[in-house]
């Protein structure tokens, strides 16, 4: 079942059962994720039990997957984030000694309030709320994941674009003294994406502080990263340091490198093939079998007015 009004469902029924039953052990949740990030727990730093901090107040989304979530250990095992590495561990094996405060979020380009932001001021105006959402990744592997955010387009309200702005170009961190990744020159950095506004602004499109109810983890994109269901995993940038509103299509980091296999909008869609992996099919991590590739990766019902009219082979 894909996304509906949301049920009732306990957070026990939704989780791994081992993995709840051991929650009751983690630290307890600060009262804000300000707060979170003074405690005597920072952001990014592991407890006795080798978790992170809880998050307060977290609301239901009916914006959820009914599916069960994969186990926290593969979702901050298997990554990619070539900023620590290049093979799916290196994330998690490189990036434990990752600071995230302090952090700023720069926000500029054709906006009425440009700025840098502390990240905590960035994100205090939002409430947070868990999404239980599908991510497929152009190597033919899926997940699905309990993320805890916010709704990018109450961000991009905040900052109130100007009818000039068309896109919006998100940046990754560039620090190879603190990201080993970055200085091997597999990919150009900083790593940069984007979305078209529109896009951007659909309530689907969210972005992540944290999951299965905790701090997010560095492997995954600490402090901030973005989530875009519909659309391959390489477009959900990680370690956000800004925000840049333009009036042009940007040319994202994958379309420098290799243009042929990774386009602009990235939407899943089984009858186009990256020039070396067939995505008529997936692989959900813990599952044997494969299961058929849906377009928009499942999420159709909501987004494909976005593409109305468009050739999605030529618009990969």
């Amino acid at each position: 079942m894909l996304i509906g009004k949301a049920p009732d469902i306990l957070y026990s029924e939704i989780t791994p059962k081992a993995l709840y039953l051991r929650r009751r052990e983690f630290i307890q949740a600060a009262s804000s994720v300000a707060i979170a990030a003074a405690a005597a727990l920072r952001p990014g730093e592991a407890n006795a039990q080798g978790r992170l901090a809880k998050l307060p107040n977290i609301r239901k989304s009916p914006f959820s997957t009914t599916e069960t979530p994969n186990d926290y250990d593969d979702i901050t095992s298997y990554n990619n984030f070539y900023e620590f590495g290049s093979n799916k561990g290196d994330p998690a094996a490189n990036s434990k000694k990752f600071e995230t405060r302090p952090w700023t979020i720069k926000v500029d380009g054709l906006v009425g309030k440009p700025g840098t932001y502390d990240i905590d001021t960035f994100i205090k105006p939002y409430a947070l709320e868990e999404r239980i959402y599908r991510l497929r990744c152009v190597e033919g592997w899926s997940m699905v994941i309990p993320w805890v955010g916010f709704p990018l387009a109450d961000v991009i309200r905040q900052f109130e674009p100007q009818p000039s702005a068309k896109y919006v170009v998100f940046e990754t961190l560039y620090a190879p003294g603190r990201m080993p990744g970055q200085r091997v020159p597999v990919i150009r950095y900083p790593y940069l994406e984007g979305l078209r506004l529109d896009e951007a602004m659909h309530p689907l499109a969210f972005l992540v502080v944290g999951l299965y109810g905790e701090v997010l983890p560095n492997p995954n994109g600490a402090p901030i990263r973005l989530v875009v269901p519909w659309k391959y995993g390489f477009k959900g940038i990680k370690s956000i340091v800004r925000m840049q509103f333009v009036e042009k299509q940007p040319i994202t980091t994958w379309m420098i490198d290799w243009p042929a296999a990774y386009g602009f909008y990235a939407n899943v869609n089984p009858d186009v093939d990256h020039p070396r992996i067939n995505q008529s099919t997936e692989r959900r991590l813990g599952e044997f079998r494969r299961r058929k590739t849906e377009l928009f990766n499942g999420y159709g019902e909501q987004v494909a007015s976005l593409y109305k009219g468009m050739d999605l082979r030529r618009y990969y």
